[in-house]
């Protein structure tokens, strides 16, 4: 089937259940709080006990932030204005400003792909050619960027906590979104100020921090995993199809069921970027009445460790490849170090 006919097909899936919605929303936010509650109150039992309930919290936190993902895509209710403010709201708690991450997220769906159009809402990603042709210091800085360490430990933390605070990239393009930046900094700042006047410093350090940290390391590695595998696809402007690079550009990633149900189904991520508007509780439907889609583009969870050593897409071999493949490829007369 055609990328079109698909597209067509998966129409029927976009209308969301109201019912079924408010149903994942309270599955997910209930135990979210009821996990935050019970890390507090351990602290009377052990710091260790309670960052380790912090930490399991992150799941939930994660999925909180793929419902707001969806609310920014309109999928999640009918109405676009409870979408909206919905989002909102669930985005104070995931620290992201929801307008301005909207938008930046609507950029990324419209150029996915495109190496023509990189730099927003995706992974820094280099080309083996640009890479050869940066100095010494380019290529260290590259080399940082793309290291796992950095890249999921570092940049997850620099992201929620730093870059979010601000409308960076929208800077001048309208009110609504430093509303939205500010409006959340207020909102964060005032929970946080009660968490702090209720419990002081150690609820903070000990169920805030590991909750937000891990979630938003785990965030970042399943936005990875959804382009950066091996045969994802990367064109010029001039060859660039939106549908091809939505499908082929997005992995499968078959996670095991109750990681999968942790993370609302983002894995199915070759579908969500043919037809974003499909709520993520009927991507099971999908793959269950379109058989051929469960073996596309599929990484599981082990296979998935090799992702983190890919860095250079090679518009030659159209393939992402670690440096070391890189250097084979390479003039020999050439160093990548």
């Amino acid at each position: 089937m055609q990328q079109q006919e698909l597209t067509r097909a998966l129409a029927q899936y976009r209308v969301p259940d109201t019912k079924r919605s408010v149903i994942e929303l309270t599955i997910t936010v209930i135990p979210f709080f009821a996990l935050w509650g019970a890390a507090w109150f351990a602290l009377s039992l052990g710091i260790w006990v309670t960052v380790l309930l912090a930490i399991l919290n992150a799941a939930f936190l994660v999925r909180i932030f793929i419902i707001m993902h969806d609310c920014g895509h309109g999928s999640f209710f009918r109405n676009r204005t409870v979408c909206n403010w919905t989002g909102r709201v669930l985005g104070v708690l995931a620290l992201t400003p929801y307008d301005v991450w909207r938008q930046s997220h609507a950029i990324h769906h419209a150029s996915t792909g495109n190496l023509d159009r990189r730099g927003m809402g995706d992974i820094p990603t280099l080309t083996t050619e640009e890479y050869l042709k940066r100095k010494w210091f380019g290529r260290a800085a590259y080399r940082l960027t793309r290291n796992p360490i950095f890249l999921f430990g570092v940049a997850p933390v620099y992201t929620f906590f730093l870059q979010n605070r601000l409308p960076l990239g929208f800077m001048r393009s309208g009110w609504l979104y430093w509303a939205s930046a500010m409006g959340t900094n207020v909102a964060i700042a005032g929970l946080l100020a009660l968490v702090f006047w209720a419990g002081g410093i150690e609820v903070l350090a000990y169920v805030f921090l590991p909750t937000m940290i891990v979630a938003s390391s785990i965030g970042i590695w399943l936005f990875y995993i959804q382009h950066q595998f091996e045969h994802t696809t990367w064109e010029r402007e001039e060859g660039w199809n939106l549908q091809n690079a939505a499908f082929y550009g997005s992995s499968h990633y078959a996670l095991p069921g109750i990681l999968r149900w942790f993370s609302a189904n983002i894995g199915v991520h070759h579908v969500h970027h043919l037809a974003s508007r499909i709520p993520f509780y009927r991507l099971d439907e999908v793959l269950r009445d379109h058989s051929a889609l469960e073996n596309c583009q599929r990484i599981t969870l082990f296979e998935s460790l090799h992702c983190a050593r890919l860095h250079l897409w090679d518009e030659k071999s159209q393939r992402l490849l670690t440096f070391s493949e890189a250097l084979s490829n390479a003039n020999p007369n050439k160093s990548l170090v």
